[in-house]
Parts: C-alpha cells; sequence; structure tokens
C-alpha cells in the first residue's frame, strides 16, 4: 500500500455561484463543468489542473446531508483531502488493522473518518 499523493481537495462554500465565480474570474481557474448530487445533497463545480488533479467546489442543497451539517458546524473552508493510493484494497486492510476508523467500505467512495486524521475528512482513491 502506498500513497501517492493528493487528488483532488473540496472546498463547502455558503454561496455555490459567488464562490465559482471567485475560482474562475478572480483566481483564474478553468471550470470544467458543474453538476449536482441528489443523493449527496450537494451542488459542485469541478476546476482541473494542470499535474491531473483539480479543485471541487461543493455547497449543500439539503441542509441535513454531510455537507450541510458541517458547513452549519465548522463554517466554510476545506471540507476533503483526497489522496490517491496504488492499492485500494490494500489500503483499506492496513488501515483497519492499524485502528484507523473507515467509513464507506464496500462503497466507491471510502474516507478515512476526521477521528483517525486530526479532525480531517480523508477520501481514498484509486486510479484506474
Amino acid at each position: 500500500m502506498a500513497i501517492k499523493g493528493v487528488d483532488h481537495v473540496v472546498i463547502r462554500v455558503e454561496d455555490f455561484d459567488a464562490a465559482v465565480a471567485t475560482w474562475k474570474d478572480k483566481l483564474g481557474m478553468a471550470l470544467d463543468r458543474t453538476d449536482e448530487s441528489e443523493a449527496l445533497g450537494i451542488k459542485q463545480a469541478f476546476f482541473n489542473m494542470d499535474n491531473g488533479g483539480y479543485v471541487e467546489i461543493v455547497a449543500p442543497t439539503n441542509p441535513d446531508a454531510a455537507v450541510g451539517k458541517a458547513l452549519a458546524s465548522r463554517g466554510e473552508g476545506l471540507h476533503t483531502l483526497a489522496l490517491e493510493v496504488d492499492d485500494l484494497d490494500a489500503t483499506i486492510k492496513e488501515f483497519e488493522a492499524s485502528g484507523v476508523k473507515l467509513i464507506g467500505v464496500g462503497t466507491p467512495q471510502v474516507y478515512v473518518h476526521p477521528k483517525s486524521a486530526n479532525g480531517m475528512l480523508l477520501q481514498l482513491n484509486q486510479k484506474k
């Protein structure tokens, strides 16, 4: 198991349109696309970077969903740091064996619980 690097970062915001405008017009990032996930209760904007990573802006469409609750309790800011791993299954086994609390094992999105990562929500991704 090896962590290869940062895949992307997710930033939670209150005002989706204003945040997209900031990252696009003021910070000069190229907007790739926007989307909405009813299942996650969020609007999303994706800004690709030259190194293959990206910045994702999220705003809640449902205040009771995870991003809505995080925004209410912690405000705007870094929501998730997504790490690329070389072998997701091996990483899960190694982390579980060492006592790391994981969220979403068995689904396409596996996370390290913030209590196991100094308050940071980590997403684990394996590129195909």
